[in-house]
């Protein structure tokens, strides 16, 4: 399954693994249906500076094994956009701890976990999760912020979110428009 081309593409632009089979999320995703979910495999697959690996292990870790802790541990060992995008869509957007996280990881100054924490909370209100009061909040004033940021990839998630919230009805919306006109 290696794809060479796209694994050289992504040495090319810096994505650097230990190893990577460019192997596409498609195939990957099968491959992970057919092992299930499976726990011990997860936590030995992460361990692995291996593209697909750490792709696999965020698609067959059980979500009820996934405790806050190991989910803190796994985004602190991510040194990649796509596998922070992969870590929050695959596994960390179906859990219920994770607004928690979420809401630190966007106020951190780090820019993976910004990502992760904005690709979190919009998967969760994609899935028809509100967040309260107080999380709107937040995400305005965080995302309004880091609209201005360095990281186009920061400056993309938030933007992302954003527009997630605002897809959830008119008051929402009048929300999103609000703040950012005041930024």
């Amino acid at each position: 399954m290696m794809n060479g081309e796209a694994s050289r593409y992504m040495r090319e632009n810096g994505v650097n693994y230990h190893l990577n089979w460019g192997v596409a999320f498609t195939d990957l995703k099968k491959m992970a249906e057919e092992y299930g979910k499976d726990y011990h495999l997860a936590i030995q697959l992460w361990k692995e500076n291996i593209r697909e690996c750490k792709i696999l292990a965020t698609l067959i870790m059980p979500y009820e094994k996934m405790s806050p802790e190991l989910a803190d541990l796994w985004m602190e060992q991510t040194d990649t956009l796509e596998i922070a995008e992969m870590l929050a869509h695959n596994l960390l957007q179906h859990l219920d701890f994770t607004p928690v996280l979420a809401f630190e990881w966007i106020a951190s100054s780090f820019p993976l976990r910004q990502v992760c924490g904005y690709h979190i909370i919009s998967g969760k209100m994609a899935r028809g999760e509100e967040p309260d009061t107080r999380g709107i909040a937040e995400i305005l004033d965080q995302a309004v912020v880091a609209m201005h940021d360095d990281s186009i990839a920061v400056r993309h998630a938030a933007y992302n979110c954003l527009n997630r919230l605002a897809s959830l009805g008119d008051d929402y919306d009048n929300l999103v428009e609000k703040a950012l006109i005041k930024s």
